[in-house]
């Protein structure tokens, strides 16, 4: 699938998702991880939509991917963190927790001086 395509489709599932029509979000999202299996962004909105929904286990399996792709990423530890403390899982919702607050700090200690941190 073409760059633009994949995009186009991860678009599309994020604003039927803000519609409220989580049904045809996650279809779109898994034709996009079927197209594009190293795709980031779609493992990441597919893991977000299954969250908001309470599937858990999905939530779980499309984060794992996200992750293995962008394991440095400060928003999928976040996410990990958040699925681990839904699932009941404290230690590894610490863990990906502390990773997600280490990376933010490195984000920010990267920022010049004189500019000010991006708002979260």
């Amino acid at each position: 699938m073409h760059a633009d395509a994949l995009q186009t489709l991860i678009d599309d599932a994020s604003a039927d998702f803000a519609l409220g029509e989580n049904e045809s979000a996650l279809a779109k999202l898994q034709q996009a991880v079927s197209a594009a299996p190293d795709s980031f962004e779609a493992w990441h909105a597919l893991a977000e939509v299954h969250f908001s929904q309470r599937h858990l286990d999905d939530a779980l399996v499309a984060a794992d991917h996200a992750h293995r792709i962008r394991p440095k990423d400060l928003f999928i530890n976040t996410t990990l963190s958040r699925i681990w403390m839904e699932r009941g899982d404290k230690t590894r919702a610490e863990h990906f927790g502390a990773q997600a607050r280490m990376l933010s700090w490195k984000e920010e200690l990267a920022q010049p001086a004189d500019q000010e941190p991006p708002l979260r």
